[in-house]
C-alpha cells in the first residue's frame, strides 16, 4: 500500500524545518512528511506525486499555479501571514502562534476530513500498566506516581493517567487545560477511528512525562465501564507508543478492579497507624471474597519511610528521597524483570 503524503512549504527555512520537526517528533501520522522550501520544487513535486496534506505559507501558496496544485491536493492548510483571509474557501490557520496550535487546527482539520478512515489496532500493544493504587488516603499516592512516572520516562516513553475524583493537578501546575480526559473518552466512544489525530493535542508534558489532563468534572469517571477504561488505555498505548502507562487510580470510578486485574504491576502505599492497617486489611478481605487472586499477587506494598523532605515543585519530582526509594523499585521490580 503506497504510503501517504503530507508536504510542507514555506520560504522561510528556519520555521519550515521547526514545523516539520514538530510534526515528526510530536505528532505519529500515517503520513511521510516532505518539506520544501521553494515553491518549485513542490510545483515538480506535485507533478508526479499525489498529496494527501498540503500546509503551505500564505506567501508561497500566491506564488503557486494554484488550479494545477490543488488537483493533487486533498486537504490544503494555508499558514495566513496577513490580516486579510487569503480566499474564502481555504482553510486558513494564523502561522503567528505556538507550533502547538498550529498543529492543533490542522489535526482538527484533518479529523473532520473524509478521508479519513484509519485507526490503530492496539489489542496486541506490549505496553505495561502499572496501577497505583491504595484505600489509605493522604499517602503520598500521587506523588509516589508522578515520581515513578517521571523516572521512567527518563528512559522509556513513559505516560501517566489520572483517575482521582479531584486530583487538583491543573492548580498544582498552574495550568488551565482547553480539552481533558473527558474529551479523550468523547472521542474514543463516539470517533475511535480519529483518537489518534485528536490526541495530540490534548496530551501535556510535566518534568518529561507525557500526561492527559485530568477530568475536571469527577462524575464523568463514574460513567465509564471498565471495558473501556481497559480498551482505552490500550489504544493510547499504540497510538503513542507508550512502553508504561502510569495508572493513578481512585475508587470512585468505576471499573478500577477491571484495570487492576490488568495492571503487569500494583502498588499499595500503606501507613502503620490503625486506621490505614484497618482499611488495607478490609480491602484485602474483599480481594479474597471476590477471588480476585491475581491482583493481590501482583500487588507490593510499599510502606515509605519518613522523608525529612517532599519535592516543592513537580520539576523536581525525581529529586530527593522520595526519587531515591522510586529509584530502587524500578531497578529491582520493574526494569529488572
Amino acid at each position: 500500500m503506497k504510503e501517504k503524503i503530507m508536504a510542507i512549504c514555506d520560504m522561510e527555512e528556519g520555521y519550515a524545518f521547526r514545523m516539520a520537526e514538530y510534526f515528526l517528533e510530536k505528532v505519529k501520522l500515517p503520513y511521510t512528511v516532505h518539506l520544501f522550501t521553494a515553491v518549485e520544487e513542490l510545483e515538480r513535486f506535485a507533478g508526479r506525486e499525489e498529496i494527501a496534506v498540503l500546509l503551505i505559507a500564505e506567501s508561497a501558496w500566491k506564488l503557486l499555479k494554484e488550479e494545477y496544485v490543488r488537483k493533487q491536493v486533498t486537504q490544503l492548510f494555508v499558514l495566513q501571514e496577513s490580516e486579510t483571509q487569503t480566499a474564502a474557501d481555504l482553510c486558513c490557520i494564523s502561522k503567528y502562534q505556538s507550533p502547538e496550535k498550529v498543529v492543533q487546527a490542522v489535526l482538527e482539520g484533518l479529523a473532520e476530513g473524509e478521508d479519513w478512515k484509519e485507526r490503530l489496532e492496539a489489542s496486541d500493544t506490549e505496553a505495561k500498566m502499572i496501577g497505583i493504587y491504595s484505600p489509605v488516603k493522604r499517602c503520598l499516592q500521587t506523588s509516589f506516581a508522578l515520581t515513578l512516572g517521571q523516572l521512567l520516562a527518563k528512559e522509556h516513553k513513559t505516560l501517566y493517567l489520572n483517575f482521582e475524583m479531584y486530583s487538583g493537578l491543573g492548580e498544582i501546575l498552574r495550568r488551565e487545560y482547553q480539552s481533558d480526559m473527558m474529551d479523550v473518552v468523547y472521542y474514543f466512544q463516539s470517533a475511535r477511528e480519529k483518537l489518534a489525530l485528536r490526541l495530540p493535542a490534548i496530551i501535556q508534558n510535566a518534568g518529561g512525562l507525557d500526561y492527559i489532563p485530568p477530568m475536571q468534572y469527577a462524575l464523568g469517571i463514574r460513567e465509564v465501564p471498565g471495558e473501556q477504561w481497559l480498551a482505552l488505555c490500550r489504544d493510547l498505548a499504540a497510538i503513542g507508543e507508550y512502553e508504561y502507562l502510569i495508572l493513578d487510580l481512585d475508587e470512585g470510578m468505576e471499573g478500577l478492579f477491571e484495570l487492576l486485574k490488568n495492571c503487569h504491576k500494583i502498588y499499595t502505599i500503606t501507613r502503620e497507624d490503625p486506621f490505614a492497617m484497618a482499611k488495607l486489611r478490609q480491602y484485602e478481605q474483599m480481594l479474597l471474597a471476590n477471588e480476585w487472586n491475581e491482583i493481590a499477587d501482583k500487588t507490593v506494598k510499599c510502606r515509605f519511610p519518613m522523608f525529612k523532605e517532599l519535592p516543592a515543585s513537580l520539576d523536581m519530582m525525581t529529586h530527593g528521597e522520595l526519587a531515591k526509594y522510586v529509584r530502587a523499585i524500578i531497578s529491582e521490580d520493574i526494569c529488572g524483570q
